[in-house]
């Protein structure tokens, strides 16, 4: 994890967590959800938006990262799936269905397509980033530092899953049919 703070000491407290339950011995099935699409997905991440950008759009980043999107139904499909499942005890279930595993310039480039317009691109580099963090005021430095970890030290698909103590979802219950990032912003068209 690449996170910096505000975000980075509430990140260790949950791995701290997770571990006590583990020396505990007690069972458990974590879910990594990942990016709910009615925060990011509605907006297309833009700061104080209520709907997602028709003229121009602000990239966190050098928008090649790869984020995961997930729509909150599914997200609870594939939990439900989980908790009664043997294969998923003392394991992690991250969901990260390939459709929905894409850059923020993938993201804006499907968005361009559905409305049939080219969007001005306005790039934030990191540097621009971690000061704006440092200088904004709670929860805007909260949203800022999730956004610094997951679109440019992309902590969410920066790593393989391992087999012996995660799976992910797509793969393991591939008859669960989940909402796309195309699906789900289509409805802002």
């Amino acid at each position: 994890m690449n996170a910096v703070e505000p975000i980075k000491s509430t990140l260790a407290v949950k791995s701290q967590i997770r571990r006590a339950i583990e020396a505990a011995e007690i069972p458990y099935t974590y879910v990594l959800c990942n990016c709910f699409a009615g925060y990011f997905l509605a907006t297309l991440v833009q700061p104080g938006a209520t709907a997602p950008p028709r003229d121009k759009v602000i990239i966190t980043g050098d928008g090649i990262v790869k984020a995961v999107f997930n729509e909150e139904h599914d997200i609870g499909t594939y939990t439900i799936k989980a908790v009664d499942d043997p294969r998923m005890l003392n394991k992690s279930l991250y969901i990260r269905p390939p459709k929905n595993t894409l850059s923020f310039n993938e993201l804006v480039a499907i968005w361009e397509k559905l409305i049939g317009k080219t969007l001005e691109k306005i790039y934030v580099p990191e540097e621009q980033i971690l000061k704006d963090i440092q200088t904004s005021p709670m929860p805007i430095n909260i949203v800022l530092a999730i956004n610094h970890s997951t679109f440019v030290k992309g902590d969410q698909t920066n790593f393989e899953i391992e087999p012996s103590f995660g799976v992910e979802a797509s793969e393991l219950y591939p008859d669960v049919k989940y909402t796309t990032v195309e699906e789900y912003i289509g409805h802002f068209v």
